[in-house]
């Protein structure tokens, strides 16, 4: 079997999320990558260097600069005919791209899987992951997604695929790229983060969640995280949350400071190898899943904590 890998990038290097998304595709069996994208040459030249690749193809053109979904998935199943899987990262460009190649090759999708149980069998995460569902597929051609958190990261050298070139329809016209606003932080990136500090409602606006978490995450060199409840107060911008909505995260590390541990955000956190949370409800859910818990007013245990470290 050959499975066909979308490379997340920005046109310059690798993201990790394709890492996980090969180590996946290597137990169907033989990895090819796609590298789509404008000026991407170095990062098709990074992607031939993961471990366990056969074989790099990159599309270099302006169509595909800003991984547009509509131009993008055409070349994708103009490749199937070669290929027998397309998986793709469960990140915001993988969950817009699969499934419209799914609908092009008119099979179903899977999505988010946790592991590869067979050829066509897979597991996946349902009820905001309180029950784990085992599927399989009956199409010809496979379309994946998957979920970064599961699945160990291939090692970013090591490999010697060969690289060529290939070219698609390009622009579709049923789209374009209009611009975009991107948070610049000197903190690590929330998915890759090895610690995390997150915050929530209770931190009460965005002046006290600032003065309260961001001294706590630089002391540890940490990524700050936040609850769907947070965000949705406006204490910081929506690329902070953490759940089933938000971002899904496996830190080695992840402090949860006043948030109560809704389903919904415990779908995106309840991975990470420690949990540490701090909430002055002894009876909140997030202590049911917490591997070291403080029942402490988090106005005075944050800054305690912060200034011994």
């Amino acid at each position: 079997m050959k499975t066909l890998v979308w490379v997340e990038h920005d046109n310059a290097s690798v993201k990790d999320a394709t890492l996980a998304a090969v180590t996946a595709a290597s137990q169907l069996g033989e990895v090819h990558l796609l590298v789509a994208g404008s000026g991407c040459a170095s990062v098709g030249a990074a992607a031939a260097q993961i471990a366990g690749v056969a074989k790099v193809h990159v599309a270099d053109d302006a169509a595909y600069a800003n991984a547009l979904a509509e131009n993008v998935a055409p070349l994708v199943v103009s490749l199937m005919a070669d290929h027998d899987a397309f998986v793709a990262p469960a990140t915001s460009n993988g969950k817009n791209i699969a499934p419209r190649v799914a609908a092009l090759l008119d099979v179903a999708q899977l999505s988010d899987i946790l592991s590869v149980e067979g050829p066509k069998t897979f597991t996946r995460p349902t009820y905001a992951g309180n029950a784990i569902a085992t599927v399989e597929s009956t199409d010809a051609k496979l379309v994946i997604t998957v979920r970064g958190t599961a699945f160990a990261k291939a090692d970013a050298s090591g490999g010697s695929a060969a690289v060529e070139s290939v070219s698609g329809a390009g622009d579709a016209g049923l789209s374009r790229f209009v611009g975009a606003e991107i948070a610049k932080s000197d903190r690590p990136e929330l998915t890759s983060a090895k610690v995390i500090v997150s915050g929530g409602r209770a931190l009460k606006d965005s002046d006290t969640f600032k003065a309260t978490i961001f001294p706590l995450a630089d002391k540890l060199g940490a990524a700050v995280g936040a609850s769907r409840a947070a965000v949705d107060a406006g204490y910081v911008p929506n690329d902070y949350q953490v759940g089933q909505t938000g971002k899904i995260v496996a830190p080695e590390v992840y402090v949860a400071v006043g948030i109560s541990g809704a389903i919904q955000h415990l779908a995106g956190m309840k991975d990470s190898k420690t949990i540490i949370a701090i909430n002055k409800d002894e009876d909140a859910p997030i202590f049911q899943v917490a591997d070291i818990g403080l029942v402490a007013d988090l106005f005075n245990a944050v800054p305690e904590l912060t200034g011994k470290l």
